[in-house]
């Protein structure tokens, strides 16, 4: 079995005061680990999530375990996007840097549904909120370059339980095609992709790099649609774990890697992968950065599509 990559051990030295980060479904999972890490290196963390009494719990229990550190906590439905241009808003009125905007909240393989705009649930959450938040808050990251945008995605970008990732421009709701649940999240998962690799061609000379990432198989909530949590945490949790599951610390590896080691900036719109489930078998080892062997991924055709396609279905 591949072995987990981890961090060398000098990124968590880096004093990072005077830096305020942005990150998304920081309340719990992957999320909450990379808030506690950034917090614990004395950065200005912002938790943005949809439960704001859950922000203030955990905001509590990271300053209890580390006082004296600001954290706050600030409310985003990335399903509603009203939501996110209120956050946006408060964000920017009352902060006049960021140095890292994390994309980390995400839901997978849900029923059929849609967002509060009318969006197929999966691909407005994961794709159109995140990309509405990052293109509202582009004017405060380009007045604090240097500065990151980390887009987490997915392994299964390239093939989700046998469904390659695509984006199919002419029905990316599924409103003509039969709903499949791991097919649009493939489609949300490469569209991160794709995001990231079109911003960093965009911003690489205003001081923005923006990468992609797959954090690992993580034992968070994000499976609640796929098996009862209990299962994953209890009853199958030796199985799993033998299996490759990892836990939330070693899930923030990646982000954290993307987010803080100065080289990361030489690869910008790259994607950096944790071990994972590839079509290939040398790229399920990870890599810091991966080659992903979706050729989807390398599309700057198709990326340019998806973005002037997201500006408008986002009203901008």
């Amino acid at each position: 079995m591949a072995k987990t990559l981890l961090c060398p051990p000098a990124l968590f030295t880096q004093d990072l005061s005077g830096k305020t980060y942005i990150v998304t479904g920081g309340s719990s999972g992957i999320g909450r680990a990379t808030v506690e890490q950034l917090a614990r290196q004395n950065a200005h963390v912002v938790i943005a999530c949809r439960r704001i009494e859950e922000g203030e719990r955990v905001s509590a229990e990271i300053n209890q375990q580390n006082p004296g550190r600001r954290i706050d906590v600030a409310e985003l439905d990335l399903a509603h996007l009203g939501s996110v241009r209120k956050f946006a808003q408060d964000f920017s009125s009352k902060n006049k840097h960021l140095h890292g905007l994390i994309n980390n909240a995400g839901v997978m393989f849900t029923p059929f549904g849609r967002t509060k705009d009318g969006f197929e649930t999966q691909f407005g959450t994961n794709h159109l909120g995140h990309f509405l938040l990052t293109e509202l808050l582009l004017p405060v990251l380009e007045k604090s370059a240097p500065a990151r945008i980390i887009n987490l995605s997915s392994c299964f970008h390239d093939k989700a339980q046998g469904r390659e990732g695509r984006i199919d421009l002419a029905d990316l709701n599924f409103d003509k095609r039969k709903y499949d649940g791991w097919e649009a999240y493939a489609q949300s998962k490469l569209a991160n992709v794709l995001h990231a690799r079109y911003l960093a061609k965009q911003l690489n000379d205003k001081g923005i790099c923006s990468v992609s990432v797959h954090p690992g198989w993580v034992r968070t909530n994000l499976a609640r649609h796929w098996m009862p949590i209990w299962v994953q945490n209890i009853a199958l949790y030796p199985l799993l774990r033998m299996a490759g599951m990892i836990e939330p610390w070693e899930g923030a590896q990646t982000t954290l890697y993307a987010l803080l080691a100065p080289e990361v900036t030489q690869h910008n719109g790259a994607f950096f992968s944790q071990k994972g489930f590839y079509r290939e078998k040398q790229a399920s080892k990870g890599g810091w950065p991966l080659h992903s062997p979706n050729p989807h991924a390398h599309d700057d055709d198709l990326a340019e599509k998806l973005y002037k396609t997201s500006r408008k279905l986002v009203g901008l």
